[in-house]
């Protein structure tokens, strides 16, 4: 569920759930260029023991897509799912993907002809799932990494503080902070600045969530807190895991409005946070 709740946030109208009792996606990726050339719809159906046990069921689908590329490509999920065994690799398959179109997009193969597909494929290419496809124009992950020198003093005083847009859904308004930090110590200052702001620290719910690289140890420093919104925090820090951010936190404030929102909560969460980090 959480993957799905992340997925859905870093791709937006891109993913589309096909049916959610029976865990069906489909993702349409392009080559990422202001006009792309190079297309492919994704569909997952993601079984009972995934991820733990069993590898999710997908279909690959482009006019284009056959033989020798369809072969590639299949193999190169393949190595994925063997090389992440019981992790969630969603994500990776998708990136994978956009990879090898990027590819294709700057070599010197020729423009697909979409015209010339077979029956076969028109009966299987998914388009009833799919919404309105707009290419994205960043590249949401060069914009995440806010990376440290070596050299780099490390300075304590709290660093700018980015807030994002507020989504506002049934009178409950949800709004992200976001702030470079490489200590904990720097986590602790930049929530006390946020908390001097009374608007802020009149909120139903601060859920925050952190990532620190330790160069030294090659590992992540990072936790969460839910702030009283189950759950929550950790669902926030999986899609920043999922988005590989470093060295970066984000707090997302909730004032409630007196109406249950149900899930529609954390997916207002997930793309709050997500705006703030690709901005």
């Amino acid at each position: 569920i959480d993957e799905i709740e992340a997925l859905s946030s870093i791709y937006g109208e891109d993913w589309c759930v096909v049916d959610e009792d029976e865990k069906i996606y489909c993702i349409k990726i392009s080559d990422c260029l202001d006009q792309p050339k190079w297309t492919l719809c994704l569909q997952v159906i993601l079984p009972p023991g995934y991820p733990t046990a069993e590898p999710p069921i997908y279909q690959l689908n482009a006019p284009w897509l056959r033989g020798q590329d369809y072969a590639e490509l299949a193999n190169s999920l393949e190595e994925i799912y063997i090389q992440n065994l019981g992790e969630s690799i969603l994500y990776l398959w998708v990136e994978k993907i956009r990879e090898v179109l990027i590819e294709k997009a700057q070599s010197s193969d020729p423009e697909p002809d979409i015209k010339k597909s077979s029956e076969e494929v028109d009966e299987d290419d998914g388009d009833d799932f799919l919404l309105d496809y707009q290419p994205t124009k960043e590249d949401p992950i060069k914009m995440l990494n806010y990376i440290t020198s070596e050299s780099q003093e490390v300075d304590e005083e709290v660093q700018p503080i980015h807030h994002g847009n507020p989504i506002t859904d049934r009178r409950s308004t949800f709004q992200a902070h976001l702030a470079p930090v490489v200590t904990p110590r720097q986590v602790k200052k930049v929530l006390e600045k946020l908390y001097e702001n009374k608007k802020i620290a009149s909120a139903t719910h601060n859920i925050y969530a952190y990532r620190i690289y330790c160069e030294d140890k090659q590992t992540f420093l990072q936790d969460c807190e839910d702030d009283g919104e189950t759950a929550a925090g950790g669902r926030l820090l999986h899609l920043m895991q999922i988005l590989n951010v470093h060295n970066v936190l984000v707090v997302v404030s909730r004032w409630y409005g007196g109406i249950l929102l149900g899930p529609d909560r954390f997916k207002h969460i997930n793309n709050c946070a997500r705006n703030v980090l690709v901005e």
